[in-house]
């Protein structure tokens, strides 16, 4: 293994911290703004990243990493479960802003949806940072992390 490629194995740690964060930072902008109209066109984009992100880690990255760690499969389908979980709150979230909910019951559900992505997040790369720094994995960024 070159240089070069060490840098690249490494760098999927990095993509995945880089990802979280946005994520983290979108929730965030959405908790400062609660009006409807808003709300909409977050959930639009958010809820898509989010959703969009785990649909990928759960083709793509998962598969290699139980390929290269099949210890980890227990690990993986804790994850998998978790973003089953997210995309229901996501669900639920989307339909609340769609019948105009009040902004307590909005706030409600965005707190439900980032106290959940928090824990999947923190566990995610408490579990899978040392695996990422060491995956032979190649494909493109938006293939094992989503389109963010």
């Amino acid at each position: 293994m070159t240089e070069n490629d060490n840098s690249r194995l490494v760098a999927w740690a990095y993509q995945m911290r880089a990802v979280h964060h946005r994520l983290r930072e979108a929730l965030h902008v959405a908790n400062d703004s609660l009006r409807i109209d808003d709300l909409l066109l977050y959930c639009r984009g958010f809820c898509a990243a989010l959703d969009g992100h785990h649909r990928a880690e759960d083709h793509t990255l998962f598969p290699a990493i139980e390929a290269a760690h099949p210890e980890l499969r227990p690990v993986l389908q804790q994850l998998k479960q978790d973003h089953s979980m997210i995309a229901h709150l996501l669900g639920e979230l989307s339909a609340a802003v769609r019948r105009s909910s009040a902004p307590e019951e909005l706030r409600k559900h965005l707190e439900g949806v980032g106290a959940i992505m928090e824990n999947h997040f923190r566990y995610e790369e408490r579990r899978l940072l040392p695996v990422l720094e060491t995956l032979n994995l190649t494909v493109p960024t938006e293939e094992a992390f989503g389109p963010l």
